[in-house]
């Protein structure tokens, strides 16, 4: 017998691999998207799949979630355990300064999600995080800031960015009270910087990247890229971390973990690196405006996920730009 599993975001980066991986082991998924970042192009290759039910829902409609309510008690039965795992945000950049934009969404709807797990008596309830919460202090020098390290974030006259990293930063509060209070397992998940052969939106600084090469042979970067390191998680391996800790009793304690892979680059090495792989051996970069409380380097510690699940990602960033580039051709 087959689990049930519940995806909101399910055509976003990481729900669309969550839906394909577990279908393929023989599960039952339900899962909706709004198409606020994505399309049905990411699962299409999953939509006659019996395993597999799709709804165009938005997670912020209560008749939808109603709906959606009904249909997994009618389920439930024929399945072992029921997962829930909230892959809905408004992620993009240009909507991080804007609180209004990311509240709704971010805050409200999974805290809806939530309760509605805890309704249905849901056995795991996964709580996609994100590591904007580190906010400037998000690197240390000894191996990546850690989930118990305190967080300094910018506060509102600096940042309206903030805004986005404390609505996420409460979605974690909500989760721990639930499994602290006995009415569900779960945990909450930060990940950094998640991409997948399947974005849209050239606006995230990989696709922006490749998008930008393939039309012009150039690319526009903001002042801060001449300092700025990253380190970029293919959504193969943002899934299998999802799974690894849904299959972790201990591990559902409520707590936080981050996921990511510690293959530093700089975002100038970034672009030589993508240039490299479409045959641009020399990208011309234009460095034009500037962004505030930008951190210089972004690296998480995920020595917690890797010693508690077994975790390790298994997609170098060559070969996730190289899958990128491929798609892009086609």
């Amino acid at each position: 017998m087959g689990d049930l599993y519940v995806v909101s975001g399910v055509t976003g980066m990481t729900g669309n691999e969550l839906a394909r991986q577990l279908t393929g082991k023989g599960h039952k998924v339900i899962g909706f998207d709004n198409f606020f970042a994505s399309s049905l192009h990411t699962v299409e290759d999953i939509l006659g799949s019996p395993l597999f039910v799709f709804h165009e829902y938005d997670i912020n409609d209560k008749g939808q979630m109603e709906s959606l309510k009904e249909e997994v008690l009618a389920e439930k039965p024929g399945h072992g355990r029921l997962v829930y795992i909230n892959c809905a945000a408004v992620v993009h950049t240009e909507h991080f300064y804007h609180i209004d934009r990311t509240f709704t969404t971010n805050v409200l709807g999974m805290k809806a999600f939530l309760d509605q797990a805890v309704e249905v008596g849901a056995d795991v309830y996964i709580n996609c995080s994100t590591s904007e919460v580190y906010s400037m202090a998000s690197w240390s020098a000894d191996g990546g800031v850690r989930e118990s390290d305190y967080l300094t974030l910018a506060d509102a006259e600096h940042s309206q960015r903030t805004s986005y990293a404390v609505g996420k930063l409460l979605t974690e509060f909500f989760m721990k009270d639930a499994v602290n209070e006995g009415r569900i397992r779960g945990c909450s998940i930060r990940f950094a910087n998640v991409y997948s052969k399947n974005e849209l939106y050239p606006k995230h600084i990989l696709p922006h990247i490749l998008h930008s090469l393939k039309e012009s042979g150039k690319v526009e970067l903001l002042e801060n890229s001449r300092k700025n390191r990253r380190t970029f998680l293919h959504n193969i391996d943002s899934c299998s971390a999802v799974l690894a800790l849904a299959d972790t009793e201990s591990a559902l304690d409520g707590s936080v973990y981050n996921v990511a892979t510690d293959e530093e680059i700089s975002i100038i090495d970034l672009v030589k690196l993508c240039g490299e792989m479409m045959g641009i051996p020399e990208p011309e970069i234009i460095f034009k405006g500037y962004r505030e409380s930008d951190p210089e380097r972004r690296l998480l510690n995920t020595e917690k996920i890797r010693s508690r699940t077994g975790w390790i990602p298994r997609m170098t960033l060559e070969m996730g730009i190289r899958e990128c580039v491929e798609e892009m051709d086609k």
